[in-house]
């Protein structure tokens, strides 16, 4: 068996939103030129293959998945809403950004991976059933939970996702079915306006969300006493984390005050907790990150905590 597996493709480095717009190929550049560094020699890396159409078809509606695939341009920009576009290459990198976290799933849930981190582009978790939105085409965890389900025959996924922003694609593809739970971290009120602790589907739904300002102590605090506790009580097969590192301080968009260690320290702890639930079968996905520099040493600490796990 691999240790952790990176997935990962060169078009998703070909992915353009637009002139200046933040979600730019810079961010996935920044994390794979701190992955190929010498402490990550030990990284098993993969190339990621296509989602399938039956893939996408499993969280999103057909009309979405065909008018976005349709609407790719031959030459500048599509403009899906207001902050969300597509490019000549966007298709084919949502295409393996997708196919990324659903080959993780096989090679962690086939055993030829102890767990594995998707370094991939255009993000997911914002992307609903039948809506593209906020940077995101398709969602990618979302797919991979429903492929663990599919294709494998899993019971009960989880995803915990500490992205600064609620990860509103994701809860509304989980929100009505109990086999599925989805926990979230993330700054309040914020971007896209969901992620009240209220919300809590039908009871799969934790929602964790801190006030501008918070750093380390509030988000540790809140990964241990609502997230750690009722991921223990739904006790999944298999853990998918939406890895967004745009909480960190330095972010420009948006104001809690996360530093690198936190990141390790929380894949350290779901990765521990993964370990008496589910064999410590973890998958991980590329989220949010604005901030190159923070991006990758982010980014880093993460990808080296599921090393040691």
């Amino acid at each position: 068996m691999a240790g952790t597996v990176l997935f990962t493709h060169p078009v998703c480095l070909e992915h353009e939103a637009g002139p200046h717009h933040p979600e730019r190929p810079e961010r996935l550049r920044a994390v794979l030129e701190r992955l190929a560094q010498p402490e990550f020699a030990a990284l098993e890396r993969r190339e990621a293959p296509r989602a399938t159409l039956d893939q996408l078809k499993s969280i999103h509606a057909e009309a979405l998945v065909d008018g976005l695939l349709g609407a790719v341009p031959e030459r500048g920009f599509v403009a899906i809403d207001g902050d969300t576009a597509l490019s000549p290459a966007s298709g084919e990198a949502a295409l393996r950004a997708a196919g990324a976290v659903c080959a993780a799933v096989d090679a962690v849930l086939g055993g030829a991976a102890k767990n594995a981190f998707c370094a991939v582009r255009p993000p997911g978790h914002h992307a609903e059933p039948e809506r593209a939105m906020g940077f995101c085409l398709f969602n990618n965890i979302a797919i991979g939970a429903a492929h663990a389900r599919r294709q494998h025959g899993l019971e009960r996924v989880a995803v915990v996702d500490f992205d600064v922003h609620h990860g509103n694609g994701t809860q509304a593809a989980f929100e009505r079915d109990a086999a599925l739970f989805f926990a979230s971290t993330h700054q309040w009120p914020l971007y896209p306006g969901t992620g009240a602790a209220d919300e809590t589907g039908v009871g799969n739904i934790v929602n964790a969300p801190l006030p501008a300002g918070a750093g380390s102590a509030q988000f540790r605090d809140a990964i241990e006493s609502r997230i750690v506790p009722a991921l223990e009580a739904f006790a999944p097969e298999l853990l998918l984390i939406s890895a967004g590192f745009d909480a960190h301080r330095d972010d420009p968009l948006a104001g809690l005050c996360f530093v690198e260690s936190d990141y390790g320290w929380v894949t350290e702890r779901l990765a521990a907790l993964a370990a008496v639930l589910c064999r410590g079968r973890v998958v991980s996905t590329l989220e949010g990150g604005y901030d190159l520099e923070a991006l990758a040493a982010s980014a880093a600490a993460h990808v080296a905590a599921l090393l040691a796990a």
